[in-house]
């Protein structure tokens, strides 16, 4: 099981200080949260995607690729690729030059965004967002699977003879989670392709998730992919702890009370209740983490929000020590105790080769 972190980029003034960060200073503590995350013994960082203000990843293998130069074992994800909005001939380029340059430590998450205007401003229609999403990826699937493609649809020019470049490391595309909060028909297309389906489940209460998570084992299951215990789900959530829960919900309240995304809404406590979010000691984001398997079943990434709402880069960086020297250890031992033999790691480089070279293996061992 994979655990890590995610960033949205936000930028936003701490309540506390009245200070707001400039775009620059964000983006340098994006990237040092990254290589803290490899230092403290997690797995995965990954970014969002967005092309307005309050937020600057608006080039995430830009960022990726700065980190890959300086990282050696973390795997680099998005929190969020627009396949809506960005062209797939684009996406495929740019990821497999990614994958090379981090050899092969790459993944990403495909999703609609939550940001409507961003539609009309790359060219396409907010009321089509299911339909791009479901023929974009299908070009993108071929285009990393036929070195020559012949495409046509209704939402770009067509492709004649089409080759994308570079071809994906050792001809094995990135793996892809698809990412949705409320959308059935992004988990029917996760099983369909026997991809991932990561539920960023930070603002949905609990059974919204569990039905989302059972609808995308049922139908994996239906396409043959594996029993439904053998699907690939990721999990997102959120936590700020410090020694004493009373000092975690003292010193993040303010945070949450005026965070642009979920401030001046709900109170600390009925979102704690209702969400993953989990504000408190070391030892409560273990207990709580540790009910999501009760929940969902056993799953393969943890990702948490740890760097929003205006959190101070030195803050975020004591939580990433908490979580990797008190929090992660305990999770990766306690979710190992009772995983059934027969439910997969979450996908790597190697292992992806791994089941490739063994699928080719199989016709020819028939055929003798």
């Amino acid at each position: 099981m994979q655990f890590g972190i995610f960033s949205v980029g936000d930028v936003t003034t701490d309540p506390t200080t009245g200070r707001t960060p400039s775009e620059h200073e964000r983006i340098k503590a994006m990237v040092a949260i990254a290589l803290k995350a490899e230092e403290v013994g997690l797995d995965v960082f990954a970014t969002g995607e967005h092309h307005n203000p309050p937020f600057v990843p608006s080039s995430p293998t830009t960022l990726l690729g700065y980190v890959a130069a300086r990282t050696e074992r973390l795997i680099l994800s998005t929190a969020t690729t627009l396949i809506t909005t960005s062209d797939p001939v684009k996406i495929a380029e740019d990821f497999a030059m990614l994958q090379h340059l981090a050899d092969g430590r790459v993944d990403l998450m495909m999703g609609r965004g939550n940001t409507g205007p961003v539609y009309p401003w790359f060219g396409q229609d907010i009321r089509q967002g299911i339909p791009l999403a479901i023929e974009n990826y299908a070009l993108l699937h071929q285009l990393w699977r036929e070195d020559v493609v012949d495409w046509e649809g209704r939402f770009r020019t067509p492709l004649q003879g089409f080759t994308s470049t570079p071809r994906p490391l050792d001809g094995v595309p990135p793996f892809v989670w698809h990412g949705s909060i409320r959308s059935p028909e992004i988990a029917e297309q996760a099983a369909y392709y026997g991809d991932g389906f990561f539920h960023n489940n930070i603002f949905w209460p609990m059974e919204h998730t569990r039905q989302m998570i059972r609808l995308y084992r049922e139908r994996y299951a239906h396409y043959g992919h594996g029993t439904p215990e053998q699907a690939i789900v990721g999990l997102g959530g959120q936590v700020f702890m410090r020694k004493n829960s009373q000092d975690a919900v003292r010193e993040f309240r303010p945070y949450f009370d005026n965070a642009p995304v979920y401030g001046h809404g709900p109170s600390l406590e009925d979102f704690t209740r209702e969400t993953p979010l989990t504000v408190g000691s070391p030892q409560e984001v273990i207990d709580r983490t540790l009910t999501f398997r009760e929940s969902f079943g056993d799953y393969q990434r943890q990702l948490f929000l740890m760097d929003h709402a205006g959190l101070p880069l030195k803050t975020v960086l004591e939580q990433l020590d908490i979580l990797g020297e008190e929090v992660v250890p305990v999770l990766r031992k306690e979710f190992a105790v009772g995983r059934p033999s027969e439910v997969p790691d979450s996908p790597t480089h190697r292992s992806l080769i791994a089941r490739r070279d063994a699928e080719q293996a199989e016709p020819a061992a028939s055929g003798s």
